[in-house]
């Protein structure tokens, strides 16, 4: 069996190639809706990382159901998500030794602005919260700088920060023509 390449052996040919071909570190990452059935409160929706699916509903707030994650919690998870795998790189990076790492984000919204009951209320997301508890023996100055450097590379925390351009596309068809 042979053993794991290290995070350094992994990213150095790829830093490599990104450095001397920026072209090559231009990615787009894709995911499109699998949904079937007529339940407007359940969507499934496919990446193309293999076979993954990835099912959502609407919060029970508005109507939804409480046995799988909405679409916000799906945000506050990729944004969780994103910041422990990056806070562990980081940590590799400058060699600390995380004997422990938890790690909770909650995000704090007003139904009445996604169900238009009051057109003042914002839709979506208004606070976000990340709780980090870290169990190291990293002498504390290190830790210190470790947990103000991570999240600068976190892309979903970035994309939270500094938006992106949103645009949409579509097209309308007769209903004969879905099959």
């Amino acid at each position: 069996m042979s053993t794991p390449l290290s995070i350094r052996d992994r990213q150095t040919p790829l830093k490599a190639q990104y450095q001397s071909d920026p072209d090559t570190a231009q990615m787009t990452t894709r995911v499109y809706s699998t949904t079937t059935g007529n339940d407007p409160m359940r969507v499934q929706i496919g990446t193309d990382a293999g076979e993954t699916r990835i099912d959502a509903v609407a919060h029970p707030a508005v109507g939804g159901y409480d046995d799988t994650a909405c679409s916000g919690d799906l945000l506050i998870t990729a944004y969780a998500a994103c910041q422990e795998i990056t806070l562990r790189l980081v940590a590799t990076a400058m060699g600390i030794d995380l004997q422990h790492l938890e790690l909770a984000v909650e995000g704090e919204w007003d139904v009445r602005g996604t169900l238009g009951v009051d057109r003042e209320t914002p839709v979506g997301y208004t606070k976000i919260h990340t709780t980090i508890n870290v169990v190291t023996d990293a002498p504390e100055e290190k830790v210190q700088k470790l947990l103000e450097r991570f999240e600068r590379y976190c892309v979903v925390g970035a994309t939270l920060r500094t938006p992106p351009e949103l645009s949409m596309s579509y097209s309308i068809e007769p209903a004969t023509a879905v099959s």
